[in-house]
This record gives C-alpha cells, structure tokens and sequence, in this order.
C-alpha cells in the first residue's frame, strides 16, 4: 500500500486555513493526513482543532516530535519563516514555506543551506501563480518560442486597504506590499522568461497608510533588469480603497520581438452588484468549494492546488522516488533565494531614494 504523508500546519491564521483545508481535501481522497497544527495563539489552534479535527500544539518542535510528522507547512508572518523551516529540515520533516521564503539575504541562506545537506528532502516555496491555469499557459508560450524573445513587461498586485488596514495589524512591520504581494510577480516573471535578476531600481510612498498611523509602505513600483536583457517595472501595493470590486486586483503583459501576451487576472469575466454591497467580481480560479454527494466540502482552485501539490511530491519520495524526479516542478530553495533577492534590492532601493542596486553585490 502506498504511503502518504502526515502533515502539520505551523500558523493557523488566514492562509493557514487555506492549508487546513487544502490537506482536508487530500484526506479525504486518501492523499495525505492531517494530523496537527501548531500555533502561540491558543484560541486559533484550539479553533483548527475544532474545525479540521486535528491536535492542536503550542510548540511546532513539539508537535513534530510527538505526531511523528513527514512534513510541515510555515504559514507564520513573511518575517518568522527562517527558524521554523530550518528547524523542520533538521528534525526530518519535508518543508512547504508560504512566500517569501525569508526577508533577509541572511535568512535566505540559512534555508537553503539546510535544504541542500538534506538532498533527500523537500524544500518547496508556495508559489501559486505558476498554477494558475492563464500563466501555465504564458510559460508555454514563452517556452516554445511563440513570444520571440521577451523584450519587456509590467505586472502589478494592490489588495484593498483592508488587507495592510485590518487584517495584518500585528505583523506588517516585517512586510510591505512587495514582500506580501508583490513576489508572487517576482516569482512568476522569473518562472515564464526562465531568467534571474540582474538590478534592481524602485521608488515607493508612506503616506496613507501613515496617516492612519502605520508607518508602513503604501506601495513600491520596481524596475527589474534580468540577466537575459529583459526589462518588467512590477508594482506593489495594498491602499486600494474599501469600494474597490475585489480584494486583489492583479494583471500583467509580456512582450517579445514575436508578440504579446496580456493577463488581467482580476477581471475575469464575472460581476455582481448585490444588496447591502458595492460592486463586486469574482475569481474563482484561486479559491472555491462545492459539496459532494457524501456531505463534505470539495475545495479547489490554484491557491489550494499548489498546496496539494506540496503532498504529491512528498508522496513521490515516501514512496521510493527522488528529489531529482522533481527538478522543475516547483519552486524550491534556489527559486526562494533569487525572488527574496530582488525583493530586498526593491526595499533597499526604494528606501534609498531610488538607487540602482546591483544583485551581485547581495
């Protein structure tokens, strides 16, 4: 019989549900179990633990020793990944980090230091653009050619003030726009134009959000030279106001010497305006849920899919594959350090007035 693994979830809050449920799916397919989450907060562990029907614990080393776990998920704050996946690694366990993989080049090498005197565990970065069904086939299109070669792009990510206003309170000092948003951009542009950074230019603004007092960025806007002689500007943000139409809105446009290719990953053709709200769109690709037959709740979409994928890979070690099977598939230590790279040079440049920051020198 095959074997699946056993998961623990570190962090249970908004995205932390979002790993909860996607390894209840899993579960419920005989894919993976899901046995603890681990979490300083009690009444948000304890709520895991109601809801998802798993252990909850204080401490994540703990919860690793006890539950002999496979593997882990880190879905703390961007700035508190870098002990927990270290200490994941070293206690045996196969690592899913949510992005960023860390926020300092200091903190990104320890990850991928760990990750590589462990080649026969999994390091994976949740990147979930690259699953987002419009972008697999961006990749395609740039990988066979059909682009020509890229020349040039501009992609941007802005969550609604709710987001940096409301939801963060106790954390955005480790974060910005950038790291929370922007990297995903970061990420997916390095991933289609198969490219690393080169330099790194970008301005920003701490006015609304200072108001309110948060002494935060409002927003950064980087200009990313790569390594292949391509140039994207991606902008950051989280200040769009409360009417807004969605939480996110998100786009981007590539062009090469041979054609053009336009996302607007907001916009996707759905729209309602229903009582007691302001107009509201919708994209389902990166979240849904439908119940089946038996009662349960079927969750889907891009953002629950590239968790799931986390287990397929684990699954294909526990069961006698290897690491080398899965070069490529996604997105792992090497990919967290280059995307962090060019996200710091974007803070550094950004709080630096706007100075050209070489990534060599990082």
């Amino acid at each position: 019989m095959s074997k699946v693994v056993r998961v623990g979830i570190v962090g249970g809050g908004i995205f932390g549900q979002w790993h909860l449920k996607a390894f209840t799916q899993l579960q419920n397919e005989g894919k993976a179990e899901l046995v603890a989450i681990a979490d300083l907060i009690e009444e948000k562990r304890n709520q895991a633990a109601k809801d998802f029907g798993v252990k909850p614990y204080a401490d994540y080393r703990e919860m690793i020793e006890k539950e002999n776990l496979d593997a882990i998920t880190v879905v703390t704050p961007d700035s508190l990944h870098t002990n927990i996946a270290v200490t994941g690694l070293e206690m045996g366990c196969h690592v899913l980090c949510e992005k960023p993989m860390a926020t300092t080049m200091e903190d990104c090498r320890k990850i991928k230091n760990a990750s590589d005197k462990r080649p026969n565990q999994i390091l994976m970065v949740d990147f979930h653009k690259r699953l987002d069904m419009y972008h697999v086939e961006l990749e395609r299109s740039i990988r066979e050619g059909e682009l020509g070669d890229i020349q040039y792009g501009y992609a941007y990510m802005e969550d609604k003030i709710v987001v940096s206003r409301d939801w963060f309170k106790s954390w955005p000092a480790g974060s910005s726009p950038f790291w929370f948003i922007g990297v995903h951009f970061v990420d997916l542009i390095r991933w289609v134009i198969k490219s690393n950074g080169k330099k790194v230019f970008a301005t920003g603004r701490r006015e609304k959000l200072k108001s309110l007092g948060l002494d935060f960025w409002d927003n950064i806007t980087a200009q990313i030279v790569f390594e292949n002689g391509a140039t994207f500007t991606v902008d950051g943000g989280w200040t769009l106001p409360d009417g807004f139409e969605a939480i996110v809105n998100q786009g981007i446009r590539i062009i090469g010497t041979e054609g053009i290719f336009e996302i607007d990953s907001q916009d996707r053709g759905a729209g309602a305006c229903l009582k007691g709200k302001t107009q509201q769109s919708y994209n389902l690709g990166v979240y849904s849920e439908k119940h089946t037959p038996d009662g349960k709740i079927q969750y889907g979409g891009y953002g629950i899919e590239s968790i799931m994928e986390f287990a397929y890979h684990v699954n294909h070690v526990l069961n006698g594959g290897t690491i080398a099977d899965l070069k490529g598939l996604y997105a792992d230590a090497e990919d967290g350090i280059e995307d962090s790279k060019i996200c710091i040079a974007a803070h550094m440049s950004a709080e630096a007035g706007g100075t050209v920051i070489d990534l060599d020198t990082l």
